[in-house]
């Protein structure tokens, strides 16, 4: 099988261009594994479909299925536009949460990022909860997947190896969740960590950072209509939430190598 390691922002997931394989969970445990594998947040395969361009299906470190990557999708159109299977620069791509439409910028013949309209986000009511003996408030957002954003006044002291996992499985999320804590920088500018549902932490996570600032423009700490970046792990994403919910997404995405397994 031939694979591609692509990523965004560091957010890294192996690539395979056909419908995956009934052993699809062992193979994505086995390859993902940064140890005894090729070393990935997951695996990511790429296939005609009926009702878009492309379709997407995303599986976890953990061989649980995801319904949509922010990171991912990007890295879907640099993938299928490098390599020659389409000429567009606009894609319609088929995820689990419903068809994205996105933006590709070419420079010098490649994809090297793309502008995604991700859907509508939507922010909820703050509700507490406590997980590994912790407090913890936070404001429900779907983008097509659950998030949990969780405000606080310095991202780096939150000890997200032990409280993320407590929030994943705790019983108000029985399917999981994905967890972010934020830092307000300023109006057009949030610090943010994440820890990924069936990945746990990454670099980065195009949906946690939409997510994150619907929930921002919920609580008036930013305005919509207007960019706003999110500083991740690996680097820093555009995001705008406009006045009726929709939410652009802006970054990059890199090939890192191509591969075969033995």
């Amino acid at each position: 099988m031939h694979f591609t390691k692509m990523h965004g922002l560091g957010n890294d997931y192996l690539y395979v261009y056909g419908e995956a394989p009934e052993n699809v969970a062992e193979l994505s445990k086995k390859l993902s594994d940064r140890h005894f594998g090729a070393g990935a947040d997951g695996m990511i395969y790429i296939a005609p479909s009926a009702i878009a361009d492309f379709k997407m299906r995303i599986f976890n470190a953990d061989g649980s299925e995801g319904k949509m990557c922010g990171n991912g999708i990007r890295c879907v159109g640099k993938y299928v536009y490098d390599k020659g299977y389409t000429d567009k620069k606009t894609l319609k791509i088929e995820t689990l949460s419903g068809t994205k439409q996105l933006e590709l910028h070419v420079i010098g013949g490649k994809a090297r990022g793309a502008t995604v309209m991700m859907g509508i986000a939507t922010a909820g009511d703050e509700r507490t909860l406590i997980a590994d003996g912790t407090s913890v408030t936070y404001t429900p957002v779907n983008v097509g997947n659950p998030h949990a954003v969780v405000f606080t006044d310095d991202v780096m002291r939150v000890p997200l190896e032990t409280l993320g996992p407590a929030v994943e499985r705790h019983p108000d999320f029985p399917e999981g969740v994905n967890t972010e804590f934020v830092q307000v920088l300023s109006p057009t500018r949030l610090r943010m960590r994440v820890w990924e549902r069936g990945s746990g932490i990454t670099m980065a996570c195009g949906t946690g950072s939409c997510a994150s600032v619907a929930a921002a423009v919920k609580k008036g700490y930013c305005p919509c209509g207007t960019p706003v970046s999110v500083c991740l792990d690996g680097g820093d994403l555009q995001i705008t939430v406009t006045a009726d919910g929709n939410v652009f997404m802006t970054g990059p995405a890199t090939t890192v190598f191509e591969g075969e397994t033995v």
